[in-house]
């Protein structure tokens, strides 16, 4: 059998194997994982001699270890694997064992150490006691007291780290049960065994210190994790610290000598393990000078690796990772202590002074690796640093402990920030290969403005202080050395200017009545003067003109205030969009369009001249994009894609969106705003017709370029103008009649192209982005285009997409002209129905096209409420539209009951509830008072449509019971309650339309048909009269789905006896008892008397859901 196991482990992990023995291999060993007695035959294989293969004895130690955690073994095996085990490593590790044999692989050492371990865990508490005894005693060779067999010295540290991992690792998740077992084990090692271990410990460091490193390694690693849970006192002592500070000793450090370097980053890993160590406040503030970290940390800091060569290449970055996460973690350990003590109602005097000694000693610390020129290594004591602004920041108060070091700390913390904001003397800008680490470093300052922003709020006035000398005296420099300065030294400047904003525009301006509204306002008003004045746009690194545009888009404000100094921008930008560098270009061309458009109202005459410097910019030149391309549809912000010709063309867009901005400027006459508009319109008026006829030909590139003129077109118009349709806002107001007259030869055109090329999708797409914009240009003028555009943009090929989004264009203006658009709607309401319902039918064939077909659904139910919402219903029932006025309703019926898509259901719904506030007449409750039972009287009052009051109860009513008498409704999702909620209010809404007559209705009809006796009935006629809009909604949610599956699934055996009539009652009324129960007004129901409610003979059911 050994045989045949041996053979199947090989096949099953030799690569080479046929599949189907690789297959039958697997069922043989997962045949052997689940029999009883399988574990020994995988035991005895895994240590009999001769040793079979390394796969071998690793799978068969696995089998056999899921044996024991699966409690497959009796206390008889586990002490029979208890015996063979140790007798095995006595053998090879131990004193007892031959020089000849050669010792495990370390894989088959790690899993030899977990067998150990998991049969410490089984048998550590009752049946061996002498676990760490006889795991020790394999550290001495034969006849001598000392721990001199290195490797059961390493076994047995091995040993130690994995029982460590198994009962103590706060990393691994644990189930109650596991975490018990090893909360008992831990107490009992540490009552048993810990004294003696940490003993160990000392022997081991003492024997081994000078002769082999990978002992001492392991071992301060060990110490390291079992300090965590057990007495600190038993592990840390002089002896301990001395060889740790040995290791960490400057002077024996010889250039390249690795194994000194082990030494030392396993001393300072167990400076941090021991320093994790839980405590209180008090203690850990002594730990830390009981280790002497500061001590420790110093002499590291005095190493050549970290003072000499810190500037050379030959600087250690890992060893000065190492050493600013000693720091951090220390830094962090002082600030939670005084934290803690800060909160505690007891905390002392003496805390937080010490603390607050040791936050002075290591603030040098933290300064010297916040400032290091490498990132890694400053990012590594952000975390502390923020731990203690934030500290100092809950303890600003006038005569806190913390006040004075607060006023000593902060500047030197803002310093060192500020300094490390800056672009490193080794740093390249705008390089290709240098992309990843631009994005590493601007991530840094992301999180250095943070920090920022915590001195901020700790000291506002010191960190406006600094701020401002840092930029005025950039910029003053820049000035008095006549432009000759370090372009790293101005991006910081500007950069800290940029983000001062955050201060400075914190009431939402810069200036109020024309002074500025803070001290910070104040401060950065003088800063953009002193950019402006000193022309840093002229500098020519792309950098700081980049931040000189960001700069005056960001403080728009202060130019509407100054708008002498617009000009000056202005052409300074007009220098940028011409630009050699690409990116300088092409971000240039969307800032300038995002200034313009703010300050547009304060430019002057030099509109006219920007307008005709830009022009030769405007030419469109479409490129079709190349075959596989991988980018054509990324985002065009993204530095990768600056250089394609579809985000050029993204960019060059904004262009004509300035244009149409400065064109709208104030300080231009009408004539000459239809001047300029002309000059940009009519050239790509000429190149569109030039284009479309090989457009109509099938040529792409043709077709592109009719698609880019289109876009063009529409964002000049949108640039132009702000105003909509409805909107009274007096800042926008609709364009001259001028202007609309000039843009309506531009729909006109657009209108020609589409009608050319409407087979493309291309096309389609670009004239529905102009219609969109040309609206706020061309008022009700674009009203008599509908129909076309209408014609072009839905055609045979047009996608459900492209017909959801126009329909939300079309909400759009019918919310804008409302009754100005009735004609044209009632001519173009019926094909256009037409055209979604067959949208709406065509078969579904994937994902997308579900999600298409759901958005255009719920885009149709939207048209429809926009047109029931501003008053033009009549469109819908004219004797143009009754014909397809039947398919709305058979719609609304279909949407309404869908189980499959419960928004879209929910939306029918509530359209269908419009229908009835609209057409079902005036409210009955406003016209005549309840009766003594909450019923509304039946009245002579006619809705608005004849015999829509009759309609509605026959054809809306019934579908308020489409969900809940579903199979497939699941009443216990939350969306499903919703269209419960809307179904609820349905009726309700045809209640207050109709009043006895819908009571009737329902009581001699369709609940009646629905085989609903007559108590059941009048319970639910009860809740539909006395309970309000809210509270029968609320009853219909709970109540409805719950007494269904309640009558299906009845097993209370109080209630099997009974006629089903009687289950219901009571299941609705154990649930309005729960509703008054949970309802503030103290009554969901209130009033409810009638019926079952009132009847004591029936049992006052409680269900589990509502328990």
């Amino acid at each position: 059998m050994d045989a045949q196991v041996q053979n199947a482990i090989e096949i099953a992990w030799d690569p080479r194997a046929d599949q189907c023995l690789k297959s039958q291999a697997f069922d043989l060993l997962n045949q052997l994982r689940s029999e009883p007695q399988g574990w020994q035959i995988c035991f005895s294989l895994a240590l009999r001699d001769p040793k079979p293969s390394e796969v071998v004895r690793h799978v068969s130690l696995d089998v056999v270890n899921n044996a024991i955690k699966a409690g497959q073994l009796g206390d008889q095996d586990l002490a029979f694997l208890r015996d063979n085990m140790l007798a095995y490593v006595r053998n090879v590790y131990g004193a007892t064992g031959s020089s000849s044999i050669s010792p495990d692989p370390v894989s088959i050492q790690n899993k030899i150490t977990q067998t150990i371990t998991i049969l410490f865990t089984a048998l550590y508490a009752t049946e061996w006691r002498s676990f760490f005894h006889d795991i020790l005693g394999l550290t001495a060779t034969a006849g001598s007291s000392t721990k001199n067999n290195a490797a059961g010295v390493m076994l047995y540290l091995r040993i130690l780290i994995s029982v460590h991992d198994e009962i103590a690792d706060v990393l691994l998740p644990r189930s109650p049960e596991e975490q018990r077992r090893d909360n008992d084990l831990k107490d009992l090692v540490r009552i048993r065994d810990t004294a003696m271990i940490a003993s160990s410990w000392h022997d081991i460091l003492s024997q081994w210190r000078s002769r082999d490193d990978p002992i001492i390694e392991l071992c301060l690693t060990t110490i390291g994790r079992w300090v965590a849970w057990t007495d600190i006192a038993l592990a840390v002592n002089d002896s301990l610290l001395t060889l740790l500070f040995e290791y960490l000793n400057p002077e024996q450090y010889s250039e390249g000598d690795e194994r000194i370097d082990k030494r030392r980053d396993a001393a300072i890993e167990a400076f941090i393990d021991i320093l994790g160590k839980k405590m209180s406040a008090s203690d850990k503030l002594e730990l830390i000078d009981v280790l002497k970290i500061n001590e420790a940390i110093s002499q590291l800091r005095r190493s050549r690796e970290l003072s000499d060569m810190r500037s050379t290449a030959n600087y250690d970055t890992d060893l000065a990772e190492g050493v600013a996460k000693l720091v951090n973690n220390t830094v962090c350990d002082i600030v939670k202590a005084l934290d803690a003590n800060q909160d505690n109602m007891l905390g002392t005097e003496r805390i937080s002074l010490r603390g607050s000694a040791q936050l002075k000693t290591f603030l040098p610390h933290i300064l010297r690796f916040l400032s290091d020129e490498y990132d890694e290594i400053c990012s590594t004591v952000i975390p502390c640093l923020t731990d203690l602004l934030t500290l100092l920041r809950k303890k600003a108060k006038p005569n806190s402990a913390l006040s004075s070091e607060s006023s000593a700390m902060l500047p030197l913390i803002l310093e060192v920030v500020v300094a490390k904001m800056k672009y490193d003397e080794t740093s390249f800008w705008g390089h290709d290969d240098t992309q990843t680490d631009e994005a590493e470093f601007q991530e840094l300052r992301k999180r250095l403005h943070v920090l920022q922003q915590a001195v901020a709020a700790v000291d506002e006035g010191m960190y406006i202080e600094k701020i401002r000398d840092v930029v005025v005296s950039t910029f003053e420099n820049y000035q008095s050395q006549n432009g000759q300065l370090d372009w790293r030294d101005l991006d910081l400047a500007m950069h800290e200017m940029f983000l001062f904003g955050e201060l400075g525009l914190r009431n939402g301006g810069l200036y109020s009545k024309t002074k500025p509204v803070s001290r910070a306002a104040e401060q950065l008003i003088g800063m953009i003067f002193k950019l402006v004045e000193s022309d840093i746009a002229s500098f020519s690194h792309p950098a700081i003109q980049l931040q000189y545009m960001e700069i005056c888009v960001r403080y728009y404000t202060f130019f509407e205030s100054n708008p002498q100094l617009i000009t000056r921008v202005l052409e300074n930008f007009v220098r940028f969009v011409h630009h050699d560098h690409l990116k300088v270009k092409m971000r240039s061309w969307y800032l300038f369009q995002r200034f313009v458009k703010h300050v547009r109202q304060h430019i002057g005459d030099i509109a006219e001249t920007v307008i005709r410097a830009l022009g030769d910019l405007l030419p469109i030149k479409a490129e079709l994009p190349e075959e596989n391309s991988e980018n054509d549809n990324e985002d065009m912000s993204s530095s990768e894609n600056d250089q394609t010709a579809n985000a050029r063309f993204n960019s060059q867009l904004y262009l004509y969106e300035t244009i149409g901005c400065m064109c709208a400027a104030r300080a231009i006459s009408v004539e000459n705003q239809v001047l300029l508009i002309r000059s940009v319109i009519n050239p790509l008026f000429s190149d569109l017709q030039a284009h479309l006829s090989q457009a109509k030909a099938g040529d792409k590139g043709s077709i592109l370029q009719v698609h880019h003129l289109i876009m063009a077109l529409g964002t000049l118009a949108r640039g132009f103008s702000d105003w909509a349709p409805a909107n009274n806002s007096p800042i926008a107001s609709p364009p001259p009649t001028a202007i609309s007259q000039e843009f309506a030869q531009t729909a006109e055109a657009i209108l020609v192209a589409l009608e050319g090329l409407r087979s493309s999708f291309e096309v389609r797409e670009a004239a529905r982005f102009a219609f969109s914009r040309l609206i706020g240009v061309l008022g009700s003028r674009i009203l008599s285009q509908l129909p076309r555009w209408i014609d072009g943009l839905l055609s045979e090929t047009s996608t459900k997409d492209e017909m959801a989004l126009f329909m939300r264009l079309l909400d759009q203006v019918v919310f804008g002209f409302k009754s100005e658009i009735y004609d044209i709607l009632n001519t173009l309401l019926t094909p256009f129905l037409q055209r979604v319902f067959a949208g709406i039918a065509e078969p579904v064939a994937g994902t997308d096209d579900e999600i298409q077909l759901a958005e255009l659904k719920r885009e149709y139910l939207g048209f429809l409420l926009v047109i029931l919402n501003n008053n033009l219903e009549a469109v819908l029932v004219s004797e143009s539209n009754q014909p397809v006025f039947g398919t709305v309703i058979s719609t609304l019926e279909h949407l309404a009951k869908d189980t499959t898509d419960f928004p879209t259901a929910k939306l029918a719904l509530s359209v269908l509830t419009r229908m009835v506030f609209t057409w079902g007449g005036p409210d009955l409750t406003s016209q005549h008072p309840t009766q003594t039972n909450g019923a509304i009287p039946s009245g002579s009052l006619q809705p608005k449509l004849p015999g829509f009051d009759r309609f509605m109860m026959e054809r809306f009513s019934p579908l308020c019971w489409a969900m809940p008498t579903n199979p497939n409704f699941d009443s216990k999702d939350a969306q499903g309650r919703q269209v419960l909620g809307e179904a609820a209010g349905l009726q309700k809404a045809i209640y207050t339309k109709t009043g006895q007559d819908y009571l009737t209705w329902l009581r001699d009809v369709e609940l009646n048909g629905m085989g609903m006796e007559s108590g059941v009935v009048e319970e639910y006629l009860g809740a539909l009269c006395n309970a309000d809009m809210k509270g029968f909604q609320r009853f219909f949610q709970v109540c409805i789905p719950f007494a269904v599956d309640f009558v299906i699934n009845c097993s209370d055996p109080r209630l099997e006896s009974r006629s089903k009539e009687y289950q219901v009652i009571c299941i609705w009324r154990g649930l309005a008892m729960h509703c008054r129960r949970n309802t503030k007004d103290g009554g969901l129901l209130s009033g409810m008397q009638s019926g079952a409610l009132a009847d004591p003979s029936i049992p006052q059911v409680t269900f589990e859901p509502f328990a």
